[in-house]
């Protein structure tokens, strides 16, 4: 028990309490991983057969570095099971699922998988995936399944409701055909598990006798299929040991419920509560401006974040002019503190809201030859979305780029399948011709048929945009690529993913509009260049020492020295949507917050930019609430050289001092921060031929009738009673009022 002497005497108290419910809250850096570790070794140690023991974690990297730890301090850690909910569920599932009706070598359906299964059940409903996205019905269905409601459930729900109705017939065909087929989706593995456990008393005693000792890691990100689970293993001997913080909670997006961890004593009332307050990582100064923005959440329990570390230097505001300024500043700070030997580039992480932030660093480390890598997400410019669009403008500028022309020839969908692109490739190879110049040939290819004409058809409409671009601008260009495609409507379902999409569309917008701006030549080759060098991907090492980009999701449980928080501004951070949604959302976004400050181990950068380039034209937002939130003492001003300065006025700081809790979007017109090079008057956006506002109703031709949900100068965002929530661009806007 030498392994004790380690710890301090809260976590001491955690690992030794053996028999009973325990609620252990671990803060930020407190040590969570080593007690559950040690816990599990305790247990061992208490002669508790390993056999009786279970640990469930939320990633298979977690899981592994905990199964290491325990078997480093004993040989029979490798009879206990540690594993991901998913994981746990699938090795009961293999055994008992026949009580279900499946056999035991069921398939798993991964996203692929399920988005084909929801188009044939719509094919076989002759129900149309333009009205109803399957990537929309597949959000929906998993919604469903981990709020633990079946088809049949859901159909009583949504009674007299059109649209959720058919989704309901959907959702009860979908899930017939995965039984027929002895298969299960992603959600179905946590699902099964509990009707298995709830419906069959046998299977349900079997595993609470075997379980007698139950560990979950992250509790507060639990759902109420997981939530459900766990208290169904567990409601024999009642030795839950349940371990999160609450002030960490940041997935309710996708389900998570902060109320399980809270309500935590209420549902085991004879529960031990142990709190993990002291942290190891940060110094004092960050972990005071931590707190400072986390006790302003009303729904939390009572604890405060302490370590016995340094004073630490204070936290670091700078006030960029634009994102490219906030960008060239990130860059600049790194590389001078790797010259002078202070760090290396493997010390610093860029965190972000949203994964269409990056682009501005990505722009300027690549300038400075800082190497980087991108978690959670890809590169900006090899994002699908942008490449589909990028690729359009580069079999434009070069009709023998048959890469370009084979991703987009099939997309949007055209109906041109792999067959005939096979023959269009033999004729091109077999006239010595490019993709691009053989499809303009299709009449003459055998065997295309009827899909000669879609082809040819194709190879019109790409010279018709070479004719466009040769007179407009690049942002016009991709503006008219997006309506005539319709482009859009294939990643409006509704989701976070979609959601993410768009506004990745919307920075490619952007940057073509800055590009316009900043360039002496704007010709759609330049342009194409330039993104080119941004792109490249030999300044991308894929080693350790490299700088660290991801969203703020992403890095929760990793930490780094020093930490840039991008984007520190109202409408970014807390994002538009929480700040237009409800407290809840707020609430969420500040744990994001909380997270985010406590990725840092020894220095914080926080920065906010006086003006940003939007598809909605340049922009001006407060800086975020959250600054305003810590206490002054704990921060400090920078100049672009990252030295201490003194703090600007109110009004040139962005709004310090003068907050309004629902700042919208402010285009500016004039006066603009000379970082600009040059004066630059926005061209004023095309507004909709139509006086709408937020509430008509409208109908367009193609999805019926709907109502204005949201607009802005550029994008209207519309609700239809069939075909769901899309977005339009407003000067390309063609309906009835």
């Amino acid at each position: 028990m030498s392994y004790l002497n380690q710890l301090n005497p809260e976590q001491a108290k955690a690992v030794t309490h053996t028999e009973g419910p325990l609620l252990i809250f671990a803060g930020a850096g407190s040590g969570k991983t080593r007690v559950l570790t040690y816990r599990v070794a305790h247990l061992l140690e208490q002669e508790i057969d390993p056999y009786h023991i279970i640990a469930i974690t939320f990633t298979n990297k977690a899981a592994k570095e905990m199964r290491e730890r325990i078997n480093a301090i004993t040989p029979l850690g490798e009879q206990v099971w540690v594993s991901t909910f998913h994981s746990a569920c699938t090795r009961i599932l293999r055994r008992e699922i026949v009580h279900l009706g499946f056999d035991k070598g069921f398939t798993i359906y991964d996203t692929q998988d399920t988005l084909r299964l929801i188009k044939d059940c719509l094919k076989e409903k002759n129900m149309n995936d333009t009205y109803y996205p399957p990537r929309n019905i597949a959000h929906i269905i998993s919604t469903q399944k981990n709020n633990l409601i079946s088809p049949r459930e859901y159909e009583r729900l949504v009674a007299g409701q059109f649209r959720e109705s058919n989704i309901a017939d959907i959702y009860e065909l979908y899930q017939r055909r995965l039984t027929e087929m002895n298969a299960l989706d992603f959600d179905d593995i946590i699902f099964k598990t509990v009707e298995l456990l709830q419906n069959n008393e046998n299977v349900r005693h079997r595993y609470q006798n075997r379980f007698r000792y139950v560990m979950v890691d992250e509790y507060q990100d639990t759902n109420h299929a997981q939530y459900k689970l766990v208290n169904l293993l567990a409601g024999y001997a009642q030795n839950l040991c349940v371990v999160g913080d609450d002030d960490q909670s940041i997935y309710g997006w996708r389900g998570a419920n902060i109320e399980n961890i809270l309500q935590f004593e209420k549902d085991y009332p004879s529960a031990q509560v142990v709190k993990l307050e002291e942290n190891y990582r940060s110094t004092k100064t960050i972990l005071n401006a931590a707190n400072d923005v986390i006790s302003h959440n009303e729904n939390r329990a009572d604890k405060h974040l302490w370590t016995q570390n340094i004073e630490g230097q204070k936290v670091r505001v700078y006030q960029a002019t634009t994102e490219k300024d906030e960008g060239a500043f990130v860059a600049r700070i790194v590389k001078e503190e790797v010259l002078k030997g202070n760090a290396k580039f493997s010390d610093f992480a860029v965190l972000y809201r949203a994964n269409a932030q990056s682009r501005s660093v990505e722009d300027a480390l690549v300038k400075a030859n800082i190497s980087y890598r991108i978690f959670g997400g890809v590169k900006f410019y090899d994002r699908m979305e942008v490449k589909d669009l990028l690729a359009y403008l580069k079999a434009i500028n070069n009709p023998a780029d048959d890469i370009a022309h084979l991703r987009i020839i099939n997309v949007p969908k055209r109906g041109i399948g792999q067959a005939s692109i096979n023959k269009i490739q033999d004729y091109a190879r077999e006239n010595r011709l490019s993709f691009g110049a053989a499809i303009a040939r299709a009449s003459d290819i055998p065997g295309l048929g009827k899909k000669a004409p879609v082809i040819a058809g194709f190879a019109g409409y790409l010279y018709e945009l070479s004719e466009y671009a040769a007179k407009n601008s690049v942002e016009s260009l991709i503006k008219k690529v997006i309506r005539d495609t319709e482009y859009m409507d294939t990643l409006s379902d509704g989701t976070p993913e979609g959601d993410d999409r768009i506004a990745n569309i919307m920075e490619l917008l952007a940057t073509a509009k800055a590009f316009e701006r900043d360039s002496d030549d704007t010709s759609l080759g330049q342009f194409l260049e330039n993104v080119s060098l941004v792109a490249d991907i030999d300044n991308y090492h894929e080693s350790a020492n490299a700088i660290s980009l991801m969203t703020l999701h992403s890095a929760k449980g990793l930490e780094f020295n020093v930490v840039f928080l991008v984007g520190f501004e109202e409408n970014i951070f807390p994002s538009y949507r929480s700040v237009e949604s409800n407290d809840e959302s707020v609430e969420e976004e500040r744990r994001l917050c909380y997270v985010g400050f406590t990725r840092a181990r020894k220095i914080l950068y926080l920065t906010h930019a006086e003006s940003r380039v939007k598809y909605d034209g340049i922009i001006r937002n407060d800086s975020s609430r959250f600054l305003l939130e810590v206490n002054p003492e704990h921060y400090t001003y920078v100049n672009t050289f990252g030295k201490a300065t003194e703090r600007r006025s109110a009004s040139a700081a962005g709004g310090l001092g003068t907050f309004r809790p629902k700042i919208g979007k402010t285009p500016v017109a004039s006066s603009l921060p000379p970082s600009f090079g040059k004066t630059f008057t926005p061209t004023p956006s095309k507004k909709p031929a139509l006086d709408l506002k937020v509430g008509d109703k409208v109908r367009i031709a193609k999805y019926g009738l709907g109502e204005i949900l949201e607009m802005t100068d550029s994008v209207v965002t519309i609700d239809f009673e069939i075909a769901g929530s899309k977005k339009f661009l407003a000067d390309s806007l063609k309906l009835d009022k």
